[in-house]
């Protein structure tokens, strides 16, 4: 048997409990018992909060958005309490990539947005909302999610530094990477002129 005594093992032990609450696909099932129809069949065929608005629900998108963001929270919040903050950085990251790469969907899930500001924002607030701010004005500014998410993740090791967190600088460029993964078919279109527009069924 394991020792979760240990610092190591404890540490592993949140990420697994992180990564099986981020692969919670909470856009596929809210649209399916809200009567949206399969979300994988439906514009990009994502799991996240801005295919549900491509429904035409703006309360299942607000609804996904929130428990998204939530899951990565919850993980981060917790493993913090009961674990420390090594815990809750390793339970945040594997909270992301179980929204990501869901074990459920055969590893295809969510770009991760909502999940990356989520444990941000638990992670150290004042970090989360400046990130969550410069998705809003780039969202206002251009209408395009994929381009303000970006901008969002690209800043966000910008604001740790500025705004005296520098302990998850490291963290942060991993998110920011698995981001930009996560978004690499959006960086194509975005670079075709093709990709849509918030809204846009």
């Amino acid at each position: 048997m394991p020792d979760f005594t240990s610092a190591p093992s404890v540490i592993v032990l949140w990420a697994v409990i992180g990564y099986f609450l981020g692969s919670i696909p909470f856009g596929l099932l809210l649209s399916k018992v809200m009567g949206l129809g399969n979300l994988r069949d439906i514009g990009s065929g994502n799991i996240g909060a801005t295919n549900v608005l491509r429904t035409g629900s703006k309360k299942a998108a607000a609804a996904t958005l929130l428990v998204d963001g939530g899951k990565g929270a919850v993980a981060v919040l917790l493993a913090r309490a009961l674990a420390g903050d090594d815990a809750a950085q390793a339970a945040g990251l594997l909270a992301f990539l179980g929204h990501c790469f869901p074990l459920w969907l055969r590893f295809k899930g969510g770009k991760g947005v909502a999940t990356f500001l989520g444990l941000l924002l638990a992670l150290a607030w004042p970090v989360g909302l400046a990130a969550c701010g410069t998705w809003l004005l780039i969202a206002v500014l251009v209408r395009i999610s994929s381009l303000a998410a970006l901008f969002a993740a690209g800043s966000s090791t910008f604001w740790m530094l500025l705004l005296g967190y520098g302990q998850y600088y490291f963290l942060g460029i991993w998110l920011t990477a698995l981001i930009v993964w996560t978004h690499r078919a959006n960086l194509a279109r975005l670079r075709a002129g093709t990709e849509p527009k918030i809204g846009t069924k």
